[in-house]
C-alpha cells in the first residue's frame, strides 16, 4: 500500500529531525494502528514474506513495518510513535544482544508494556536452525550463490568454524544479501518450522 510506504518514509524523516506533521496526517488518514520496530531491512523482508505466505496484507490491516537502521534507534521511534506521540501500538523483533536497548528505549517512552520478540542470536541464525544447514546450502545454490559460498568457505578466516557459523557470516558479506535471503529462507520454510520469534510476532499483529 503506497500510503503506508509514505507513512514509513515520513516517520523515518521525523526521527531524523524533520517535521512531524506529514507522519501525523498520514497516520490519521490510513489509519495506522500498529508500528512494528525492526532492527533492519532483512527482518522486514522476512516478516513480509511470512505474512504473504499466510495471506495477510499488513499495510491494509493498518500495520506499519519499520526497519530502524539499528537497535539503538528504538527509543526515538518509540517516543514519536508510542504514547507520547502518535499513540500507536508498538511491537517488534530484536536480537538477544540488543534486548537492553529495546527495554530502555521503551521504558523512557512510556511504552514499556509493548510486546517484543527476541531472537537467540539474530533472525538469520534462527532461520538457519529452522531449515537446517543442508537445506540452507541448497537454497543458496538455487539462488545462484553456490560458487560464492564455496569460495567463502575456503577462506582462511572460515577454517575451524562450523557450517552453521559460515552460513550466518556468508549472508552478511554482500550488500543486499541478508535482505534477499530474509525473504527466500522464509519462503523455503515448512509451515510448522517458522522460528518462534517471527511466528509469534506475526500472530500478535
Amino acid at each position: 500500500m503506497a500510503d503506508m510506504e509514505a507513512f514509513r518514509d515520513a516517520v523515518v524523516a521525523w526521527v531524523a529531525g524533520g517535521p512531524g506533521d506529514p507522519a501525523r496526517e498520514l497516520a490519521a488518514r490510513l489509519p495506522a494502528r500498529t508500528a512494528v520496530l525492526l532492527e533492519g531491512p532483512s527482518d522486514a523482508a522476512a516478516l513480509d514474506a511470512l505474512a504473504a505466505n499466510r495471506g495477510r496484507d499488513l499495510a491494509a490491516e493498518g500495520v506499519c513495518v519499520l526497519p530502524m537502521g539499528g537497535a539503538m534507534s528504538v527509543g526515538r521511534f518509540a517516543r514519536l510513535l508510542g504514547p507520547p506521540g502518535l499513540d500507536l501500538r508498538l511491537t517488534g523483533l530484536c536480537d538477544e544482544a540488543e534486548r537492553g536497548h529495546y527495554a530502555r528505549g521503551l521504558r523512557r517512552s512510556d511504552a514499556a508494556r509493548s510486546e517484543f520478540f527476541v531472537c537467540a542470536a539474530d533472525l538469520e541464525d534462527e532461520l538457519i536452525r529452522a531449515l537446517g544447514v543442508a537445506r540452507v546450502e541448497e537454497v543458496v545454490r538455487e539462488q545462484g550463490d553456490g560458487r560464492a559460498l564455496q569460495t567463502f568457505q575456503r577462506q582462511p578466516a572460515q577454517q575451524g568454524r562450523t557450517a552453521h557459523q559460515q552460513l550466518r557470516r556468508f549472508l552478511g558479506t554482500k550488500k543486499g544479501r541478508k535482505i534477499h535471503y530474509g525473504r527466500v529462507l522464509v519462503e523455503a520454510l515448512a509451515a510448522d518450522r517458522v522460528p518462534a520469534p517471527l511466528d509469534g510476532l506475526l500472530a500478535a499483529l
